[in-house]
């Protein structure tokens, strides 16, 4: 059969061909795919390759889909697959999935490959095009964003793994009448990756921020201001690691850990949690070691990243809360130029069923100003 080949910037779309086999095994043999193609056979070999082109290809366009080979218009070598499947021919939908191999990437290979196939697959009759992905490829969801495509929710087990168990998806869909351009992101990227004041830096937490994280939600003292007050399992701070980038790109929240900018030492942490975009209002909360406690790194990471809502999200107003206990809490707040607004009674759980009062703090944009202004005066 006659695959159409596609043309995008700096990518060629065009069918398998026997040549393609060392970098289909090549690329078939990276961990990450492994890990996010639970259906690839693992070790994937050379026969399988050559069944792969010969037989799975032509069948994936028999069933109404099709399955490309990313190639480098250049050199024409193999960069990754692109393929529809999961047609549904009376509805006018089908599913986008696609690979790129280790020696392709950070090269923008795989959005303009999405990008590509899911235009032609528009203006030949689709309508409706979905994209799923593991909640830790954010890696995928980023390509999914810069593509249009827009969150749709979560795939509960939809996936069989490698386990013997099921994983859960995240759904993303584009419409053939969407408009062209990236999905808007709610919370962008930390500029450069990170904030810093030259004292303290604010960085995205990650995977590898499993032990620091344990151990700081094992104090008693964070623990009781957790909601609800219970500690954590270790799978459960393991999984808020693991899935951080990926909340924030889905714009519902921003964990941070904060630094001593000195040594780079994880000192505490700090999350902006969007809960309100339709009104513009976050949240903030922070929590810090206790050797890092009575330094003003909390009062300076939360000035750090009061400035980053509000010059780059469409947060319009900031709250904080505090139990009325907790005074140093309540004066980092102050320090970083929120102001009391209200005592809500009984508004939080607390410890053996019982219910705890909260101190209420905002700050808007205009403060900000203010403080700055009264200081330069």
């Amino acid at each position: 059969m006659i695959v159409p080949t596609l043309a995008g910037p700096g990518v060629r779309l065009r069918g398998l061909t026997p040549r393609d086999v060392d970098d289909l095994v090549a690329g078939y043999a990276d961990p990450l795919l492994q890990r996010f193609m639970p259906p690839l056979p693992v070790p994937f070999t050379a026969g399988q390759a050559r069944e792969y082109i010969s037989d799975v290809a032509p069948g994936m366009f028999a069933d109404g889909g099709g399955l490309w080979a990313i190639a480098d218009p250049g050199t024409d070598r193999l960069l990754g697959g692109i393929g529809l499947d999961k047609v549904v021919p009376h509805r006018g939908q089908c599913e986008v999935g696609y690979w790129v191999g280790p020696w392709a990437r950070g090269r923008g290979v795989a959005t303009t490959a999405v990008r590509t196939l899911t235009e032609h697959a528009f203006h030949t009759g689709m309508a409706r095009i979905e994209l799923l992905t593991h909640r830790e490829n954010t890696a995928s969801q980023r390509v999914a964003l810069a593509t249009g495509f827009r969150p749709e929710g979560v795939r509960r087990a939809v996936l069989p793994n490698r386990e013997g168990g099921r994983d859960d998806l995240l759904a993303y869909a584009r419409l053939a009448g969407d408009e062209p351009g990236p999905t808007e992101r709610l919370l962008p990227d930390l500029p450069g990756g990170e904030l810093t004041d030259g004292v303290v830096t604010v960085r995205p937490l990650a995977p590898g921020d499993v032990d620091f994280y344990a151990r700081l939600h094992s104090l008693p003292d964070v623990v009781a201001t957790t909601v609800p007050p219970v500690a954590p399992s270790r799978d459960d701070m393991a999984r808020r690691c693991a899935w951080a980038q990926s909340h924030w790109l889905a714009g519902d929240r921003a964990d941070m850990i904060i630094m001593d900018a000195a040594t780079g030492t994880n000192a505490g942490e700090i999350g902006l949690y969007y809960q309100e975009p339709r009104t513009g209002q976050a949240m903030i909360g922070y929590s810090m070691l206790p050797e890092w406690r009575g330094r003003g790194f909390p009062t300076r990471a939360a000035q750090l990243v009061s400035l980053w809502a509000f010059a780059e999200t469409g947060v319009a107003r900031l709250i904080a809360g505090a139990l009325p206990s907790n005074l140093a809490s309540q004066r980092v707040l102050e320090k970083a130029g929120f102001r009391r607004e209200a005592y809500l009674r009984s508004r939080l759980p607390a410890a053996h069923g019982r219910r705890t009062d909260d101190v209420q703090f905002a700050l808007l944009a205009e403060d900000l100003l203010a403080d700055a202004a009264r200081l330069d005066g």
